[in-house]
C-alpha cells in the first residue's frame, strides 16, 4: 500500500483520518473493518473494494459507483437482504481480499470522490450493524503498517498528517541524533525524540535501569522488568523499537576513549551528571561543527518546599562564545545541576521539553525570533529568562 498517496490526496486523507482503515493496493482503495449484519441478523465484519481512478499521483472523480465487497450479503436489523444496493454477485481477489459480491448505489452525478463513495455505502451497511450493537464503527482508527522504506517509523505517523505537518516534519528525516544520559530528563528527550521522523536515535548511558529512574522516567516499568536489572541502553530501546525503526543502543558512558561515536551525529542531547565527561564531550562537538542542546537542573528544599533552576543550553554548529560562563566546570560540585540528585518527573519532562523546542527551533521546525543560546526557568517564580540571543 501507499501510505505517501494516500497523504497526497485529501479524499483518501480525509478517510484515514476519520478512522476508516483504508490501504491502496493496485489500483484499488481497500477499505476494511466494515460491520454489517447477516440474514441471521448477527453483526459481522466485511471489506469495501473499489478501483482507484488516478490521474498521476492524485485522484480524480471515481470512474464507476460500483462498490465491490468480501462478505455476506448485508442486510438490515430485521435480516432482511438490503434490497437497494443489490447488484451482483462476484468472485476475484484483490491483495488478499476475495470478493464475493457487487453493490449499487448511484447518486445523480456519480460520486465526486472517494470519500463521498465510501462514506456513503459504509452509513448504508453499517447502520443496521450499529442500531444492533452500538459498540461497532466503521471507524475503527486501527495502527496503519507503514510499508514506505522511506518513513523511519514502523507504523505510518497520522498524528502530523492530520495536522498539516508531514512536510515540516520531513526536515527530520535524514537527521542522526545523539542522546547522552538516559536519566530522567534524558529518558524523557528520548520519548520526544523517537516521536520525530528523526533517521536515527543513538543511546548512550552504562547504567542499569533500576527502581529510582523507574519514577523519574516515562512509562510505567513492570515489577518483573525492574527485577530483570536491564541497562537503561536495553530497557528504553525495547521500548521505543515498537514505533521507531532507528533507535541503536550504546551501553557505554561517553568519554576520551570514544567520542568518535558522535562523529557523525546531526545533534547531541547532553543530560549527565559528570561534568569532566561534559566538558570533554562539548569541546570534541565544537572541534567537529556538531549542534548540541546541554541541559541541567538545580534542585534543592529550602522551608520544606521545592525550588531551583532548570538550564538549556545550545550551541549551533561550533558557536561557543557564550559557553563559558554557562557549563558547569570541574568535579561534581555543589554549583552541578545533578549534584544534589533531587529530581522529580514533571521537573525532568520539562527540562526534556525546553532541550526538544531549541532543538526543534534549530531544525527550521519551530519560528525562533530572538534565537536564544541559553535558558533559564525559575520554579518558585515562574520565571522564563532567555540570554544569549543571537537576534
Amino acid at each position: 500500500m501507499s501510505q505517501q498517496l494516500i497523504s497526497l490526496n485529501s479524499d483518501l486523507k480525509q478517510l484515514r483520518d476519520e478512522g476508516f482503515h483504508i490501504e491502496v493496493y493496485g489500483g484499488h482503495l481497500i477499505v476494511r473493518h466494515i460491520p454489517f449484519v447477516n440474514s441471521n441478523r448477527e453483526v459481522k465484519m466485511g471489506t469495501f473494494v473499489s478501483t482507484l481512478c488516478l490521474s498521476g499521483n492524485k485522484t480524480s472523480k471515481p470512474d464507476t459507483h460500483v462498490m465491490l465487497f468480501s462478505g455476506e450479503q448485508p442486510c438490515d436489523k430485521n435480516g432482511k437482504v438490503i434490497q437497494a444496493i443489490v447488484h451482483s454477485n462476484a468472485n476475484n481477489r484483490i491483495n488478499d481480499v476475495v470478493v464475493q459480491r457487487q453493490f449499487s448505489n448511484k447518486p445523480k452525478g456519480g460520486y465526486k470522490d472517494y470519500y463521498e463513495k465510501v462514506s456513503t455505502y459504509a452509513n448504508i451497511i453499517s447502520s443496521p450493524a450499529k442500531a444492533l450493537d452500538e459498540t461497532v464503527t466503521e471507524r475503527p482508527f486501527k495502527p496503519i503498517v507503514e510499508t514506505d522504506e522511506k518513513t523511519n517509523f514502523k507504523y505510518f505517523d497520522t498524528n502530523s498528517s492530520r495536522s498539516n505537518l508531514s512536510e515540516l516534519t520531513e526536515k527530520f528525516s535524514s537527521q542522526k541524533i545523539a542522546i547522552i544520559g538516559l536519566g530522567g530528563t534524558g529518558s524523557y528527550i528520548l520519548d520526544f525524540v523517537a516521536k520525530t521522523n528523526v533517521k536515527e536515535v543513538h543511546l548512550f548511558d552504562g547504567d542499569v535501569f533500576l527502581n529510582h529512574n523507574a519514577f523519574r522516567a516515562p512509562g510505567a516499568p513492570s515489577l518483573e522488568t525492574l527485577e530483570k536489572r536491564m541497562s537503561k541502553v536495553e530497557y528504553f530501546k525495547q521500548i521505543y523499537t515498537n514505533m521507531h525503526k532507528g533507535v541503536i543502543a550504546h551501553q557505554c558512558y561517553v568519554g576520551e576513549d570514544n567520542l568518535h561515536l558522535l562523529k557523525d551525529m546531526d545533534y547531541v542531547f547532553l543530560s549527565l551528571d559528570n561534568n569532566q565527561a561534559r566538558n570533554e564531550i562539548i569541546d570534541y562537538l565544537l572541534k567537529e561543527g556538531i549542534s548540541f542542546v546541554d541541559v541541567g537542573m538545580g534542585i534543592q528544599l529550602a522551608e520544606d518546599k521545592v525550588l531551583g533552576i532548570l538550564r538549556t543550553t545550545s550551541s549551533l554548529k561550533g558557536s561557543d562564545e557564550h559557553l563559558a560562563n554557562r557549563i558547569p566546570k570541574g568535579s561534581s560540585t555543589a554549583d552541578n545541576a545533578y549534584t544534589t540528585n533531587i529530581q522529580i518527573a514533571e521537573l525532568n519532562a520539562m527540562n526534556a521539553v525546553f532541550a526538544i523546542i531549541k532543538w526543534k527551533k534549530m531544525s527550521g521546525f519551530y519560528q525562533d525570533y530572538e534565537q536564544e543560546q541559553h535558558l533559564t526557568y525559575s520554579i518558585n517564580v515562574s520565571q522564563l529568562l532567555n540570554d544569549d540571543c543571537l537576534s
